[in-house]
């Protein structure tokens, strides 16, 4: 089992940038594919970006392309999402989650184990 606490959230203004962080507890964190989801008021969590156990492997969701970057230190046990040239639209409560098995999967439902989420705001 994993514990997930997110945290780097917080107001930026369009444009601007944050890096969010997602520590993982226990010593089996390099076993777990990671992955950010988002969630806006209103509207249904969505799939951010993922990552292998290695980090070798990454994916994106395209309205995130080439803005963000995941990474991850298996030392430190954490997972990070580098998010730049922010806009509006990408206000929401994001999510770090862990999946044992599904390497890079966008379904929500593969992922055994969530953070609570940390807010992102961007204003225009």
């Amino acid at each position: 089992q994993v514990q997930l606490l997110e945290s780097g959230g917080g107001l930026v203004q369009a444009g601007g940038s944050l890096r969010l962080s997602c520590a993982a507890s226990g010593r089996t964190f390099s076993t777990y594919h990671m992955a950010w989801f988002r969630q806006a008021p209103g509207k249904e969590r969505e799939f951010v970006a993922a990552i292998s156990r290695s980090g070798a492997m990454t994916s994106y969701a395209d309205s995130v392309k080439g803005r963000f970057a995941i990474s991850r230190d298996n030392v430190k046990n954490t997972v990070y999402l580098e998010m730049n040239s922010l806009k509006p639209e990408d206000t929401a409560h994001y999510y770090c989650a862990a999946a044992p098995e599904a390497v890079l999967a966008r379904d929500g439902w593969r992922y055994d184990y969530w953070g609570q989420g940390t807010q992102v705001t961007v204003s225009s």
